[in-house]
């Protein structure tokens, strides 16, 4: 099973959304907070060219934001894709 990480901020409910679908599906995942660790949302941008939270991983493979990962749960490949 690939690894999961979640970069978000306390406050998107998006980010929110996405760890809830992880939690219903028993999945674990890495959260990591943007708001305090500016090195790592300076990463997001200047190697992905990602500014919006949340930008979830899959291993080290930028899979989108939650409505990309719920599109995948929808469409039955999220499983899948962690594979």
């Amino acid at each position: 099973m690939k690894k999961i990480t979640i970069y978000t901020t306390p406050t998107c409910p998006y980010c929110n959304n996405a760890k809830e679908l992880f939690d219903s599906l028993n999945l674990t995942y890495t959260s990591v907070d943007v708001s305090v660790d500016t090195a790592k949302r300076d990463e997001l941008v200047e190697k992905y060219d990602w500014q919006t939270v949340p930008a979830i991983f899959f291993d080290d493979e930028l899979v989108g934001g939650y409505d990309d990962v719920q599109a995948l749960h929808n469409e039955n490949t999220l499983m899948e894709k962690l594979a």
